[in-house]
């Protein structure tokens, strides 16, 4: 039977692929939103998974928005204003809610197309690489609509507020080569090699302690909203703990042993 978020294990990895492709791969759908968030809880309650890579299946990343209902006046976007509020609370915005709590590095692998919300999605990992036959455009503004789902909070801080503007005011759409000249991908490859340059990128993080991993991000998270000070007390309380992991105490033996 076919999931809208297909799991794999590569070692201390996971893959999460959208396979919905029927509607380019849209994340409004609540099975899809509920599955995503089983996804979350399930790697944050497995120590042995250490990195989760975010790809679509086929030829497209994610459409954003299940375009077709909206045309339509279907699902959540049939509803009356306040009941539609409501809808975007309970629906989408759990994604980035669920996001912000994965504890475990999440590499976005952008295949082809990140259109909307799907550019959005793209924007809350962690890190990005991209196909060279990925874009990328913020296009709300283009069918009449904004942001619903957190991308002005994320786009602005993977590329700048004045870059972030042009892109949601024009709607335009990137490509691959601007995404990497932006900073918004760290490295764009041959399409075909795209799943194995995300697994070589996971297998180089995997390879370290999963408590300091774990720590590590949660700090860099604090460092996007919070304050310095509020930062400091929590790698102040944070690092203790990291120095009584076992793992830090092999590493250390190792280290103190080698040539």
């Amino acid at each position: 039977m076919s999931t809208p978020l297909n799991i794999a294990a590569h070692g201390a990895t996971q893959t999460w692929t959208i396979d919905l492709p029927e509607v380019g791969n849209a994340i409004t759908d609540k099975g899809f939103i509920s599955a995503f968030e089983a996804a979350v809880d399930a790697a944050n309650a497995d120590l042995d998974v250490r990195a989760v890579i975010l790809t679509g299946a086929g030829k497209i990343f994610s459409a954003g928005g299940n375009v077709k209902e909206m045309a339509d006046r279907t699902g959540m976007f049939g509803l009356d204003a306040l009941d539609q509020r409501r809808a975007y609370v309970d629906g989408i915005q759990r994604i980035p809610r669920a996001l912000g709590r994965l504890e475990v590095p999440l590499i976005a692998a952008v295949n082809g197309p990140a259109v909307g919300a799907g550019c959005d999605l793209a924007m809350m990992c962690d890190i990005r690489v991209a196909s060279e036959r990925a874009s990328f455009a913020e296009s709300f503004v283009q069918i009449g609509i904004i942001p619903g789902d957190g991308g002005t909070w994320f786009l602005p801080r993977a590329i700048g507020y004045e870059r972030a503007a042009e892109m949601t005011f024009t709607g335009d759409r990137i490509d691959a080569a601007t995404a990497l000249e932006w900073g918004m991908v760290t490295r764009v490859v041959p399409h075909d090699d795209l799943l194995t340059e995300a697994l070589a990128l996971a297998e180089r993080i995997t390879k370290n302690p999963a408590h300091a991993l774990r720590m590590a991000k949660r700090l860099l998270q604090e460092s996007r909203a919070g304050s310095l000070d509020s930062t400091l007390a929590m790698a102040a309380a944070m690092q203790p703990l990291a120095h009584r992991d076992p793992e830090h105490e092999q590493r250390i033996s190792r280290w103190r042993t080698a040539p």
